[in-house]
Formats: structure tokens, sequence, C-alpha cells
């Protein structure tokens, strides 16, 4: 197993308070030691929360994130103050969403990302937001993103 230099990262192994807004969150990388084996990596963030920019009232969702490293992966400690700087962040669903997605395909530049961010309804819609770069690489295992639709109280 190839080793990986992690001293140019700024928040893995330090105390790091959270980012007061997305823009200002850095998000950081590491070399993927097994560049040309394709497999998926998954995130899965099931407390996700943000704003409504109108009502300020918090909007709750269940994001999950599988892609396909390039030469690069996501730093997970990074990933997480990313997603938790949106606490106090007020945008629309969607906005959040895409917003999310494209950050880690700039940052990581991987073979193919699929992003899906499940949110809870507000005024009894539910919004559900999906992203993908294109299609999948041949033979890549793929397995459902595992939330089942909303199905209220029933």
């Amino acid at each position: 197993m190839a080793s990986t230099d992690v001293s140019g990262l700024s928040q893995l192994g330090h105390a790091v308070e959270t980012p007061s807004s997305p823009e200002e969150a850095v998000m950081e990388r590491v070399p993927f030691s097994e560049a040309g084996t394709d497999f998926v990596v998954r995130f899965t963030a099931p407390e996700f929360t943000s704003l409504c920019p109108m009502t300020g009232q918090p909007d709750f969702a269940h994001i999950v994130i599988d892609y396909i490293p390039g030469k690069w992966l996501v730093e997970s400690k990074s990933l997480k103050l990313f997603l938790h700087s949106f606490r106090n962040h007020g945008a629309f669903h969607e906005d959040c969403s895409i917003y999310i997605a494209k950050r880690i395909v700039a940052l990581t530049e991987p073979k193919w990302l699929r992003f899906g961010a499940y949110w809870y309804p507000r005024g009894g819609i539910p919004i559900d937001v999906f992203w993908q770069t294109g299609a999948p690489p041949d033979g890549v295992w793929l397995p459902d993103q595992g939330v089942a639709p909303y199905r209220g109280r029933g």
C-alpha cells in the first residue's frame, strides 16, 4: 500500500472551527494511490442542514455522494466541515445541492460523480435533487443510494 503525504493539509489532525459559510469553507484533497482502479467511494450525510432563504427556518436533507476517484480523493474531515458550514447558510434546496456537487467535482476531478439530495418536506412537498457528471464507467458496481422515497406517516 502506498503511503499518502498529508503534511500539506490544514484541517486533518488539527483543531478547526466550523467555517461561517460554504464560500469560506476549505475542502481539501489527497492523492489517490490506487489511480487506475475504478471503484465507488460513498459519503452519506443523513443530517444535512441549511436554512430556507425566505423564512430562515431550517431545512434538512439526507445527502448521498458517490464518486469514482481520478487522481484525488476528498479529504473527509474537510468535507464534513464544508457540509456543516451550510447550517447558517440560506439557499434553496436545488442551489445547495448543485453547489456541493460542483465544488467536489472542481476539487477532485473525479472520473464520475453522482449526487443525491433527499430533502425533507417543507410546506408538504419534499424536493429531491439528483445530478451526475455523465455515464459511469463500464463494469463498476453502483449500489442503489438506499434512500426510500418519502412516504409521510403512512
